[in-house]
């Protein structure tokens, strides 16, 4: 197995970065995600991989850290979920963004990714729900199924939600709506905004 990849950026196109090490060309399937945060082509850079191997193919993915790594990992156990739409999947929704979608429900969210359709983005849901209550390795201690925890903006703001006396399976379909790169305030007044719409 492929742990990592670390060595000279040499070529990159859609969903794709080859880096060359000690004079070997390794090309790396991707997500649009990881591909903005290399470098230049001649800069030094670091994949996390996953290597797969069927009968016809052998196949290495990249990503630029573990959280996508093993976002990736849980996609393709699904049933009918291959690499090709786990990393379109993954260059549409941060880890932090699908473990939400998922702990929520939200599969008609799932269906805006190039590719999945409604069963598929169900399959996900249903299949992924479980395995991140119980394991989280995609959003560490942000809590997906009771209880409080880190797991940057998106974690705080559940948290301090909360705190407040809002349950999970209230306000996580509205934060999965909210901009992705808001901070944990702004998500808890844009949060708080449209839980008192509702009412």
């Amino acid at each position: 197995m492929i742990y990592s990849v670390s060595g000279k950026l040499i070529h990159t196109e859609p969903n794709l970065a080859v880096i060359e090490c000690g004079g070997v060309g390794y090309a790396c399937r991707t997500t649009q995600t990881t591909l903005s945060k290399l470098g230049k082509l001649g800069e030094q850079a670091f994949l996390y991989t996953h290597l797969t191997v069927r009968e016809d193919a052998v196949e290495l993915f990249g990503f630029a850290d573990k959280d996508e790594l093993a976002c990736f990992a849980l996609l393709i156990t699904v049933s009918g979920i291959g690499p090709k739409a786990a990393l379109s999947i993954l260059s549409d929704l941060t880890p932090d963004r699908f473990a939400l979608l998922v702990a929520s429900g939200d599969s008609s969210a799932l269906t805006k990714v190039k590719g999945i359709g409604k069963k598929s983005a169900e399959r996900i849901v249903v299949d992924l729900k479980d395995k991140l209550a119980k394991s989280n390795p995609v959003i560490k201690d942000m809590p997906v199924s009771g209880g409080t925890g880190g797991g940057g903006e998106l974690g705080e703001a559940m948290a301090a939600l909360l705190v407040l006396g809002y349950r999970q399976e209230e306000v996580m379909p509205v934060l999965v709506r909210l901009p992705e790169d808001a901070g944990a305030e702004e998500l808890i007044r844009l949060t708080l905004r449209e839980m008192g719409k509702k009412k």
